[in-house]
Formats: structure tokens, sequence, C-alpha cells
């Protein structure tokens, strides 16, 4: 007897994997079988990884074409749900999205609330300064008395720079504000960045410079979420991203969005 027959005996629903031969049940994949849709929480101002350049403009970036690729491994529609990094939480576990697809980094505070699939990027913390103001000129002068360093609300800066930063004022940018806002403002002196969103500003503007750490500061693996208890769902898109590292997808992806340098591959 097939999977499928067996399933309809029992009534047991389950998602098959394309391509896989491979059926998973469980109360995520029920419901996105039944539903035909699979809700992606995406960060729409996220550059390179799922980006809206106005509202109502579709989704580019990496992100915004893997959540796709994993719509159609499942045979349904993808439903996109703005997100952020500080309501991600709350949005997984309420079961507004049933994954997170925006290069979420895998931090200890995240660790305890939800399920991290394995990590497809991985990047450092870099800093960003008017290039006119000398003020912070190298990454030694980020962290001395009277500067002012910004870091996105809810994002792995936060709580990074609030632990390193022991001479300088840390700021926290909380939306709809954002962190080349406040420094272009003067409100700051430098804002912490990754390496995906240091590009969009540095390929749009000649009004900003890119301040590298002088070594590794803060490597982060970047990774998919999902709320925890529910084991199939996850092993599910766990198994994507070993797919799309396997098939070339991400590859593809990455090379497109300028984003090769801080992929994972294994």
């Amino acid at each position: 007897m097939d999977t499928m027959t067996w399933a309809r005996r029992l009534g047991v629903s389950v998602i098959l994997l394309a391509g896989s031969g491979l059926a998973v049940s469980g109360d995520v994949a029920d419901r996105v079988r039944s539903s035909s849709t699979v809700k992606v929480c995406v960060w729409p101002a996220y550059f390179g990884i799922t980006y809206r350049a106005s509202p109502g403009a579709p989704l580019i970036g990496l992100d915004a074409e893997l959540s796709q690729e994993f719509a159609k491994d499942l045979g349904v529609q993808r439903q996109t749900v703005d997100s952020s990094f500080a309501t991600l939480i709350d949005d997984l576990v309420s079961g507004k999205c049933d994954v997170a697809m925006f290069a979420v980094g895998v931090l200890p505070q995240r660790q305890a609330h939800l399920q991290f699939t394995q990590p497809y990027l991985k990047s450092d913390i870099y800093g960003i300064a008017k290039r006119d103001d000398r003020s912070v000129r190298d990454w030694t002068d980020i962290d001395r008395p009277g500067v002012r360093v910004a870091v996105q609300a809810g994002t792995f800066m936060e709580p990074v720079m609030t632990e390193a930063l022991k001479q300088s004022k840390l700021v926290v940018v909380k939306p709809p504000q954002t962190r080349e806002q406040a420094l272009q403002a003067g409100e700051v002196d430098v804002f912490m960045t990754d390496f995906p969103y240091s590009r969009r500003l540095l390929s749009q503007s000649d009004e900003f410079r890119l301040i590298r750490p002088t070594r590794p500061f803060f490597e982060l693996p970047y990774a998919y979420a999902v709320k925890p208890g529910d084991d199939a769902w996850f092993k599910q898109v766990d198994a994507f991203v070993s797919r799309i590292k396997r098939d070339g997808r991400l590859a593809a992806a990455a090379g497109r969005h300028g984003l090769t340098d801080i992929m994972v591959s294994r």
C-alpha cells in the first residue's frame, strides 16, 4: 500500500516533498496542505534578502526568490507576511506565519523561543559612517567617548553592541526611523549593520563609507526559523535548505544578489 492510500484510510494529512518521495505530516504541514498556502514572514526592508523598493512593489532578493522555491516544492502558493526582527518571535509563535525566511541571525535569545534550520548565510558586523565625517575613521574609533553608535531595534547588532561597547553611546533606532536616517540627520556618528544591508547603501550612494572590523568581530550564521514543537514541519524546512545547497538554487540566487561571499554551501 502506498503512502497516500495508507494516509487516506487513516485520515492522516500529508504533504509530499517535491522530488523527494517523502511524506510529512504535522500541525503546520497539515494546515499548509489544507489551505494550499504557506505563510512566509519577511522583513521587506532587507536589501538583497527580502526588499520592497516602495509600498506595494514586489519583493526582490535572495529569500524573496527562495521562499517562492519553497512554496513550489510544497506545491502550494506563497503568502508573504510583513514582519521584523523585533516582532519575529511573536509572529511565528502566534501562527501569523509558518516560517520566517529573511536571513534570521541564530542568536541564543532567539533559540530560546524558535527552532532554526541549518545555516545558509553567514555575516560579520560592519560599520557605516558618512564619508566626510572624520570622527569615526576606522574600527578602533567606534568605541570611544563621545561617539554615538546606532543599531536597529530587534536586530542581532542590538545585544551584541550593547555588550561590546564600553565607552561610546549606543543609540537604538526604532521603526519607522532607519539607521541611515539617523546618520544623515547627525543624530549618530556610525551605525552597525551586516553585509547584505551595507551593500544597499554603498551601491546607491557615495555619501557613506564602509568600516570593516580589523579581525572577525561577530560572525553570525543566518537560517530560517519556525516555532518549536512541530518536528515534522521543522524537518521539512531544513530539508529544503539541504536541497537548495545541493541542486544549485542557493548559489544561483546568491550570485544574482551579490551574496556569494557570505553563502554557506555545506
